[in-house]
């Protein structure tokens, strides 16, 4: 083989391999962040932690300060709003690859500082180095892989990469129970190396991410057609009408990339951003944005931080309270599996509808059970097996829906020259709904209880006709070029139903996708001056 050819060809001589390799190290690198999700509520149950941070006494590991540990714990959201769009930049400008390994340093940085805390200040500054990293990561893997996946299976591609998210949830939760039992929960082992673990994924990220090629949109985007040709056909398993249709569409939107700036997205919340012919960008942004803090108010954070407070509540012992709380999110695997399945064939909106339909339910009757244990505290051990079955109900359905979605649409909706930049709203709507609950959750659960999945029923019914109302479907095949002519029209779903429509049906446009792919293996180039058409 000639030496010239590329390293991740010899690497993965086969789609199949190459598939299986991007698919890898996506998943390593989404595990990490939902590792670092999860982790921290077996470090604040560490007494040793809590005396050396100063927010509470040694040995009962009571907290005294909620608000210092409250505050530890979402600085690290901060750092990850900066980095989403940081490492976007990064990943719009330099490529993908490059800006996971930019990720991935952060992370395993952060984590090892993490790792050594002496003090408060010290985790703080630690928790937004490793913020700043994850959040790269969560912004860039998902676009990444949107690009490399075909049209049909988009959905199913990333949903199976975000089997890792609840994975590495699980991981963190399995870990700090086993951890727990460890000189009687009172060792410094037992938060210290919850910290230390995050580094191993950052770490293979670090070490393996630059075997892999480029996305092939970010390479049509700066020019590189060639290379995009190359990696595109690899990745299909070889030339054919329908990549042929892929590149020239790439082609046509690369023509009119003019590249943004780091400080692009503040312009774009305002209105005063522009990406060249692209329309209604600031549209996309508050779109995404408010996608993501609709899933953080389903009640997904308050039953991850907060089931073992309820599991107490329907009368389970300590140990059973930390197995069933790790259980609940091994749950969420079986749940993204789902989601792969049936966000391409049922579309993204009506998953959200029925994924916010199923959550009120869950949580109308997960809020009367509980009521009536605090009410009648005999009838606990009795309706504690249905209590239960509602917290696993909850995480199987958002995980089937909101959990991968969400994600999902950010990915997809923008441009492909900012649209790692573009995906960093949506980690920006993540990083304030799971930061804005977190800080809120024990106020409303100190003050009403469980009675606070009340209102995130009332919340989840709310969701339901915005969704229906204002968000796009992305899905049934659509191809990622296609998806910015659903912003020519108006904000509701209509309206940009039918600005697609007049978009792709338009006899004049630049480059004919349309009549490209029916032509089969004829490949045509449309000259927009003379409306000829010319066989290539």
């Amino acid at each position: 083989m000639s030496t010239s050819t590329p390293l991740w060809k010899r690497l993965f001589p086969t789609a199949s391999r190459l598939n299986v390799a991007i698919q890898a190290f996506s998943l390593i690198a989404i595990c990490l962040e939902g590792y670092d999700q999860g982790l921290m509520g077996g470090v604040n149950a560490a007494p040793d932690y809590v005396r050396t941070v100063g927010i509470g006494e040694y040995p009962s590991g009571h907290v005294t300060s909620t608000v210092h540990q409250g505050g530890i714990v979402s600085i690290y959201y901060l750092g990850c709003i900066v980095g989403c769009f940081v490492g976007g930049w990064v990943a719009d400008r330099f490529g993908r690859i490059n800006g996971i390994l930019g990720g991935a340093i952060f992370a395993m940085i952060g984590g090892a500082l993490q790792a050594a805390t002496q003090n408060s200040a010290f985790i703080l500054g630690a928790r937004v180095v490793t913020g700043l990293g994850t959040g790269a990561l969560t912004g860039i893997v998902p676009v990444y892989c949107s690009e490399v996946s075909g049209k049909e299976h988009r959905g199913r591609f990333l949903g199976l990469v975000f089997i890792a998210n609840y994975l590495g949830i699980s991981v963190a939760y399995w870990l700090s129970f086993g951890l727990a039992f460890v000189d009687n929960g009172l060792s410094a082992v037992r938060w210290r190396f919850l910290l230390a673990f995050q580094c191993l994924p950052a770490i293979l990220l670090v070490a393996g991410i630059r075997l892999l090629p480029d996305s092939p949109r970010y390479l049509a985007s700066v020019g590189r057609q060639d290379e995009a040709r190359d990696v595109l056909e690899h990745i299909r398993g070889g030339s054919s009408a329908e990549t042929d249709a892929e590149l020239l569409a790439m082609a046509e939107e690369a023509q009119y990339n003019k590249g943004t700036s780091v400080v692009e997205f503040v312009k774009i919340l305002i209105g005063k951003g522009s990406t060249s012919l692209h329309h209604n960008v600031a549209r996309r942004a508050w779109l995404c944005i408010w996608l993501q803090i609709m899933a953080s108010w389903t009640g997904i954070t308050a039953v991850t931080a907060y089931s073992p407070v309820l599991l107490s509540q329907a009368g389970y012992s300590s140990i059973k309270q930390n197995g069933l709380a790790g259980g609940l999110n091994t749950i969420g695997i079986v749940g993204t599996i789902i989601s792969a399945f049936i966000v391409d064939r049922y579309g993204r909106r009506s998953c959200l509808m029925m994924g916010a339909l199923g959550l009120a339910i869950v949580n109308l009757v997960a809020a009367s059970l509980y009521e009536a244990s605090l009410h009648n505290p005999s009838i606990s051990a009795r309706i504690a097996p249905a209590a239960v079955t509602m917290l696993f109900l909850f995480n199987l359905v958002y995980a089937s829906t909101w959990g991968t979605i969400a994600f999902l649409i950010p990915a997809e909706i923008f441009p492909s020259e900012m649209r790692s930049q573009g995906n960093g709203y949506g980690i920006t709507g993540w990083a304030i709904g799971v930061g804005w609950t977190v800080l809120v959750n024990p106020i409303m659960f100190g003050s009403i209880g469980s009675r606070s999945y009340f209102l995130f029923a009332g919340l989840n019914l709310l969701w339901i006709p915005i969704v229906w109302l204002f968000y796009p479907e992305t899905g049934f095949g659509r191809n990622l070029e296609s998806l910015t002519h659903l912003f020519d029209g108006g904000a509701f779903n209509w309206q940009m139903e039918a600005a697609y429509r007049r978009a792709i049906e338009d006899p004049d446009r630049p480059v004919d996708v349309a009549k490209y792919e029916a032509a089969g293996s004829q490949r045509f180039v449309e000259d927009a001056s003379t409306g000829t058409s010319e066989k290539v």
